[in-house]
């Protein structure tokens, strides 16, 4: 599993003062490219082959402004071309689950326009950090 912190910002807030829906998303962002670093991966769209084919977001209690929170990142399925990430954000401060989401992330062939078999290479990390259920 890998962590990252943030600190929720006034302009990702909403009228209410809760964070906003769609900065859940980046947060999630923020998590995705934090791992792929922490595996290994350097994110570059020069030299980039995924893609994001499907991503989600439950939002389980509020958060707001000035919040620190953690975002835990852990791979929760790993198929021949795609895997799936799972997030946590939690308050750092009350442990209190605030959203959880996924993501599935394609290796991606961009001159044949098609998927691909993930790399040998990305398999074995990806599989360091798999959660079973």
């Amino acid at each position: 599993m890998h962590e990252i912190q943030i600190t929720v910002r006034f302009g990702e807030t909403d009228a209410l003062g809760h964070i906003n829906n769609t900065s859940y998303f980046i947060y999630l962002e923020e998590a995705r490219i934090r791992f792929f670093e922490a595996i290994g991966y350097q994110v570059d769209a020069r030299d980039w082959n995924f893609i994001l084919a499907s991503t989600k977001c439950d939002f389980i209690s509020q958060g707001y402004f000035n919040q620190q929170l953690i975002i835990k990142t852990s791979v929760s399925k790993i198929g021949s071309k795609s895997f799936h990430l799972d997030h946590e954000i939690i308050c750092s401060q009350t442990k209190k689950l605030i959203a959880q989401g996924n993501a599935v992330m394609v290796c991606f062939d961009f001159e044949k326009q098609q998927s691909e078999p993930l790399p040998e290479v990305l398999l074995d990390k990806l599989k360091s950090h798999l959660v079973y259920s």
